[in-house]
């Protein structure tokens, strides 16, 4: 872990000096019609687990038992794919549609302003950095703005010395991420809402919206105080991000303790019980090691904003990247995030295992059909798959 974050934190201060000083103009949202025939849905919570590939997780003696227990009751994908690598592209991307760039796909170790001055026929905010200008929309923006209500709860924010916040936790703008060397608690690039300014611009709004996993319970005692979405985000050990942790249980053991209490607090909650879908997925499949996964589906394009670092290789000695360091593609050294299976649980989603091929572009683009939202960067590419009548089922007012 200690070898990735100097990685990080290296090529994010190169890819600086190449930064262009312009700012992004046009929105990136899409004038497109929503989909119809979605599923009576009126609340969804996305929770995502950290870097396993498909068959550690959902194969054969896998000892994520809870993961697999949860496959049993509701409908696993087992074509599900991440976008890219690292952890940020693919959070960024849930919420917004916005395929990786330079420095996304290197964890936003500094918490910088992304540069650039067009958007592309695919709603891509052309350019390079972290933090999106206020044009740039999330699905947040678009269900606040259609009357609906969002949070993102994050475990163990509040405990960050670096900066004292208990809601809306970043870094501030221009200055390393203390979260990036932090291996256990809150990680500000497990928060993607962080990086639209439309979000962290609205202090009074992101304090109410973004806060931390304590909050849950409270907020799921009556169905008019759960939102809309929720974007539940454990800590770096109960994501099995981080192992071993300090705490008693870490790896697949902490993941499934977690889950267990978790998961069936939000089915079982007023909100869930009849019109609610949970997700649990994995932000990317394993990025390195003999388990590395970079394929991709859903004929994902690598969107504008890819560009070849350098040879980084002898100063970094990081031999998975065999002395070439290639951000010219989402995967770093292939196409995608690599496969990683999605759980889909409620009384909407039909049980049983769905082969078709969905990522998290995909995911977006089944929120917004849900909520009868317009289509966000890449989820409105006309040949990307939506949930559909393989998924759900029970409780259908199609």
């Amino acid at each position: 872990m200690k070898r990735r974050s100097r990685l990080i934190a290296l090529c994010t201060a190169l890819l600086l000096l190449a930064a262009v000083s312009l700012a992004v103009g046009p929105t990136a949202a899409s004038a497109d019609s929503p989909h119809v025939g979605s599923p009576k849905i009126t609340h969804v919570a996305i929770i995502n687990l950290e870097n396993e590939s498909y068959d550690d997780t959902f194969g054969p003696g896998s000892p994520y038992t809870s993961l697999r227990a949860l496959a049993g009751q509701g409908k696993l994908l087992t074509n599900y794919y991440g976008i890219g690598h690292f952890s940020t592209p693919n959070y960024i991307a849930q919420i917004s549609g916005q395929a990786p760039n330079a420095q996304t796909q290197l964890d936003c170790a500094f918490y910088n302003n992304f540069v650039g001055s067009t958007v592309d026929a695919n709603g891509q905010a052309v350019g390079t950095g972290c933090v999106f200008p206020s044009t740039i929309k999330t699905v947040a923006d678009q269900l606040t703005d259609s009357g609906r209500t969002w949070k993102s709860y994050q475990e163990d924010m509040g405990t960050n010395p670096a900066t004292g916040r208990t809601t809306c936790d970043h870094p501030a703008l221009g200055t390393l991420d203390p979260s990036v060397t932090v291996g256990t608690g809150y990680s500000t690039r497990h928060n993607p809402f962080m990086y639209f300014h439309s979000i962290i611009d609205d202090t009074a709004s992101c304090n109410a919206n973004v806060v931390g996993l304590g909050q849950l319970t409270t907020d799921l005692s009556s169905e008019a105080t759960t939102p809309n979405y929720l974007f539940v985000t454990p800590n770096q050990c109960n994501d099995g991000h981080t192992t071993p942790c300090a705490s008693a249980l870490s790896g697949p053991a902490a993941v499934n303790a977690w889950l267990d209490t978790y998961v069936q607090k939000i089915l079982d909650s007023p909100a869930f019980r009849t019109h609610g879908m949970v997700v649990v997925t994995f932000d990317e499949a394993a990025p390195l090691g003999p388990h590395a996964d970079t394929t991709s589906c859903c004929n994902e394009i690598a969107g504008p904003n890819q560009m070849l670092v350098g040879d980084l290789g002898q100063i970094l000695h990081y031999p998975p990247f065999n002395g070439i360091l290639a951000t010219n593609q989402p995967g770093i050294t292939g196409p995608g995030g690599g496969r990683v299976g999605a759980v889909l649980l409620g009384q909407a989603i039909k049980p049983g295992t769905s082969d078709t091929p969905y990522n998290h572009y995909s995911l977006l683009c089944s929120v917004e059909n849900i909520f009868n939202l317009s289509h966000l960067g890449m989820a409105n590419r006309p040949d990307l798959n939506c949930f559909g009548d393989d998924v759900y089922g029970r409780g259908n007012s199609h």
